[in-house]
């Protein structure tokens, strides 16, 4: 049995396994919060602010944060011009 890896979710440590990829991860810690992902509402950087994508394996020490997107509900441009 091979120890789990743990990862951090927005500060918080998340025990995952092996071979976990990002929405997994995300899974582990708030089922709620990957559905979001699954939907597009919310997105995740590493460390450095880069977006990841949901199937990159997670290496042990793993920083990731997630993110709302903001979306206009009217589906218009930000700009009124």
């Amino acid at each position: 049995m091979t120890a789990p890896l743990r990862v951090f979710i927005n500060g918080a440590p998340v025990d995952v396994e092996v071979g976990t990829d990002v929405r997994g991860a995300l899974h582990v810690h708030d089922a709620e919060l990957e559905a979001r992902y699954a939907a597009g509402a919310v997105y995740v950087t590493d460390a450095r602010g880069i977006e990841m994508d949901g199937s990159e394996r997670l290496a042990a020490g793993a920083i990731m944060r997630v993110v709302l997107r903001a979306r206009r509900s009217d589906g218009g441009d930000d700009a009124h011009a």
